[in-house]
């Protein structure tokens, strides 16, 4: 970047005040606000990915930059602004003046922090994860360089949500020896390190892992290299404190301690009450005894209900494995020392010779090499791999994912043969992350592939064919092509009804998705009554608050208000919503979806002032737990302008539709289609207000932006037509309305299924 170049027209940059693995830092002054602000530009490490990757990147850096925008608390960088520039993504944040805690520590000759000041940094950072982790907010990367110590003694947290971007787009700046990007693992939760899923208390724990070392000059586990320090944080107690800093106090020493549990739960239960125990150790007070209660989950229910992914016959047990990623890795000398237990390749986790399907048993058999038996070390290491793109999707990062599973399905096609089972589940898994990553088209090739070879090598019967043969009619549906998702879903629940009986969950799994697709043909009765059988059956079989069972009782009331049976649905969506409340908790995310869902209900029967009065309140819940830029939180807003406009209060709705249009069009782009929902409701509002000819600036803008996004003939860019049209009815241009109705007629008699 150049010295005075101007950023956006607005971020003129003064001079570079740092650079890593991230990117460059730069001082910049904000010329519309006349302030010094610091601009962060991320330097994506694989330009190569081509225009998929660019396209995940950009949304991904959107969704977290949003993340880190949201949060308000002196103890958390501000980030004031997000943007693109020239292809490079940026960041504007509030400029600090001070250290980092890795500064510090390496000006200080890698000496510990004096006591005092290391009491200070917990409180101080305690405040601030408490705060992130009531939003939701999990940072997954903290460490001493993300955590400054400003002049005036701020303790503030940097990179929420920016930090795990880093991890997404390659910017880590250590790699394993599988080529898998990987954080510092000096600061890593046994449950990162395991590829578990993390919540709060990992942050606790690398929290733990910073105050270990700036109490005592030494990280926990400070061993020679990056596997004995994994294997370290998995298995070995850490030596305390006190062992390395006599003067410590106790009460210091335990609370470092307790993060430090290898077990999340025996852990302080959150930030909250890690800042309350330091306070009153301070003062004397006896502390409580730290209770384990679970965060809740976040989790998103969708329609269709995925297919569980078969795993690799080569996976390790969850309890003994330390991440496959790390299989590679050379051991130091440290790594033996007392107290580690190492885990040694498994014996039995490749096949030593060639195979060959019995077409009469499906079984695979050994038999005598035809061709050179890979050798072990490398079954291994594929095996590993294999569980590292596994670990990536669990992390949503399926971009990733999908470029590790296409390598070690190469590999493993050449080392074992195209039809070999893992050949094959290598493959499987590329389809998944083609389909999570928008691409249903290629998806459907990859599983039509696996399908086929899986029924000639396993059988048509095989758990395995049917989940491929699953997922090929999933691929079809999310491709519009219904009718044959219609065909391969009945094909598949025959067999799984008569293989594994009619509740067996695999089967309940086909019948829900089955319903689904049957809503999509126009067949919403049939579709309503195979879900209330997949309800009932979920019920009997996994229990009534089960969250499968509710996700289909969630269907079925979607699909009774399709058919207009609002009072159905509305019953069937507030005990969806009660149930998910016990079960889930009232802050979970789909417990917020399904009273959302009460509040459209209520809204459908005419019965405003309560869909009023509930959305108000879905507004509160949904900013306090996601923020108020998050999208549900947005569509909560917009719900309840929508009702006000139903109550007549046109001024409010206007007032309430413009906000949310304005911080949609930032926080998702112009052309988004919530924004041009949303604008959509502004001009309704100043339609009903008299003010026609403002109402149909809004209206032809809407009508512009989904021509360009999604064709003229696209069934939203008529009907904004038809709106524009019926506008200029209302300002007395009749022939130009006239001839705008004419043209909407001409293009819907040209679409498919005109007449």
């Amino acid at each position: 970047m150049a010295d005075s170049r101007l950023i956006q027209g607005r971020y003129r940059l003064l001079d570079r005040i740092g650079r890593g693995g991230m990117g460059e830092v730069w001082r910049a002054r904000d010329e519309s606000l006349g302030r010094q602000v610091a601009v962060k530009f991320l330097k994506p490490g694989q330009p190569q990915s081509g225009h998929t990757f660019a396209r995940v990147l950009r949304e991904r850096f959107r969704r977290e930059a949003r993340v880190a925008a949201a949060l308000q608390h002196r103890g958390v960088t501000v980030v004031h602004d997000f943007g693109e520039a020239d292809g490079v993504l940026y960041l504007v944040m509030e400029l600090l003046e001070g250290r980092d805690l890795s500064q510090l520590l390496a000006d200080n000759r890698h000496h510990p922090l004096p006591v005092a000041d290391v009491v200070d940094i917990a409180g101080q950072g305690a405040a601030a994860l408490a705060y992130t982790h009531r939003q939701g907010i999990v940072h997954r990367d903290l460490k001493p360089a993300n955590i400054m110590w400003l002049t005036d003694g701020t303790v503030k947290i940097c990179d929420f949500g920016i930090a795990r971007l880093g991890h997404d787009i390659g910017l880590t700046s250590r790699l394993t020896g599988t080529g898998i990007a990987m954080g510092t693992p000096h600061y890593m939760s046994p449950e990162q390190i395991g590829g578990d899923p993390v919540d709060h208390r990992s942050d606790l724990y690398s929290f733990g892992c910073v105050l270990y070392e700036i109490a005592t000059g030494v990280p926990p586990f400070d061993l020679d290299d990056a596997w004995a320090v994994l294997v370290g944080h998995r298995d070995t107690p850490p030596e305390p404190p006190r062992g390395h800093r006599a003067e410590l106090p106790g009460y210091l020493e335990r609370i470092i301690l307790d993060l430090l549990a290898k077990e999340p739960d025996r852990r302080p239960r959150d930030a909250g009450e890690l800042e309350r125990r330091l306070g009153e150790e301070r003062s004397g007070a006896p502390a409580p005894v730290p209770t384990a209660v679970p965060y809740p989950v976040t989790a998103v229910s969708y329609p269709v209900t995925p297919m569980p992914r078969p795993r690799s016959s080569q996976e390790p047990s969850r309890a003994s494995r330390l991440p496959s990623w790390t299989r590679g890795m050379t051991t130091g000398h440290k790594a033996t020392g007392a107290g580690l237990r190492t885990t040694p390749p498994d014996p039995s986790a490749g096949l030593s010779g060639e195979w060959i399907a019995r077409p009469a048993t499906g079984r695979a058999e050994q038999l005598v090499p035809e061709r050179p038996a890979p050798s072990l070390a490398l079954l291994t290491a594929l095996a590993g791999r294999h569980d590292a793109g596994i670990g990536l999707g669990r992390l949503g990062r399926w971009a990733e994912a999908g470029e590790v599973h296409r390598v070690v399905a190469a590999e493993r096609e050449h080392a074992l043969g195209p039809d070999h089972p893992d050949t094959l589940t290598s493959r499987y898994e590329v389809g998944f992350t083609l389909g999570r990553t928008g691409r249903p088209a290629d998806a459907l090739r990859e599983y039509e592939h696996v399908a086929r070879a899986r029924e000639r090598v396993l059988g048509p019967e095989h758990p395995d064919t049917l989940a491929a043969r699953q997922e090929t009619a999933y691929a079809l549906g999310r491709l519009g092509r219904h009718f044959e998702a219609h065909q391969a879903y009945t094909s598949v629940l025959a067999v799984r009804t008569r293989v594994m009986g009619p509740d067996h969950p695999d089967t309940l799994r086909c019948r829900h998705n089955l319903a689904f697709n049957l809503s999509r043909l126009g067949r919403l009765e049939d579709s309503c009554a195979m879900a209330s059988e997949v309800a009932a059956a979920r019920a009997r079989v996994l229990g009534p608050d089960h969250p499968d069972t509710l996700v289909t009782r969630y269907e079925v009331a979607y699909l009774l208000g399709q058919s207009g049976r609002w009072p159905e649905a509305l019953h069937g969506y507030q005990e969806v919503a009660g149930a998910r409340a016990r079960a889930l908790g009232p802050d979970h995310p789909d417990t917020l979806s399904a009273r959302y869902e009460v509040g459209i209900s209520l809204g459908r029967l005419g019965r405003s002032a309560e869909a009023l009065t509930l959305y108000r309140d879905l507004v509160d819940d949904r900013t306090r737990v996601q923020g108020p830029t998050h999208t549900e939180t947005l569509r909560a807003r917009h719900g309840l302008g929508v009702n006000l406009g139903r109550l007549g209060r046109w001024e409010e709705a206007l007032a309430e539709s413009r906000d949310v249009c304005a911080t949609r069009e930032h926080v998702l782009g112009p052309d988004h289609p919530d924004t041009l929902v949303s604008r959509r409701e502004v001009a309704v509002g100043l339609g009903w207000l008299g003010r026609w000819a403002d109402a149909l600036t809004e209206y032809r803008r809407v009508a512009d932006a989904r021509t360009r996004v999604l064709g003229a003939g696209h069934p939203d860019a008529l009907a904004s037509r038809n709106d524009e049209a019926h506008c200029l009815e209302r300002l007395g241009h009749g022939q130009e309305a006239a001839e705008l109705y004419r043209r909407v007629a001409a293009w819907q008699e040209r679409a498919p299924g005109g007449h």
